[in-house]
């Protein structure tokens, strides 16, 4: 019998933060996984998307190519789970039910939430105010 895999799709919010204070990604990633024990980390590539928007943002040419180095090897560390039709249903469905009761979610946070739960992992990150509004999901403060 397979075991069921354990695992927290790292948000971007957390790998931000490891970027801007100059942290090595597998520092990041140790210390995120002392966080979280045994869990797989992953992205969903919303949070390629969203740290991508980073590296168009920034300042400089050498801090555009910092960045976009640091994402390189995030997508080559860890799995990336893509959008998919199950998912943008999950996403869409979970945004009426929030929206019916007038609470308001980021709708980057609902994808990301629903990816996870989608795929019966959590959310690791620095942010969990939004992730907290997502039923059934599992939240993991960095």
């Amino acid at each position: 019998m397979e075991s069921a895999r354990v695992g927290l799709i790292v948000d971007s919010s957390a790998l931000i933060d490891a970027e801007r204070k100059g942290e090595a990604i597998l520092v990041a990633l140790e210390r995120m996984s002392r966080v979280c024990g045994d869990a797989e980390l992953a992205l969903s590539v919303v949070s390629v998307a969203e740290l991508t928007h980073g590296v168009y943002r920034a300042r400089t040419e050498a801090d555009k190519q910092k960045r976009s180095n640091y994402l390189d090897g995030l997508c080559h560390s860890l799995p990336v789970f893509p959008l998919t039709t199950e998912i943008a249903r999950l996403a869409g469905m979970l945004h009426a039910q929030r929206a019916a009761q007038r609470i308001a979610i980021p709708f980057e946070d609902l994808v990301i939430g629903a990816t996870a739960l989608h795929i019966s992992y959590g959310v690791l990150t620095n942010n969990t105010r939004h992730f907290r509004l997502i039923p059934g999901l599992n939240v993991v403060e960095l």
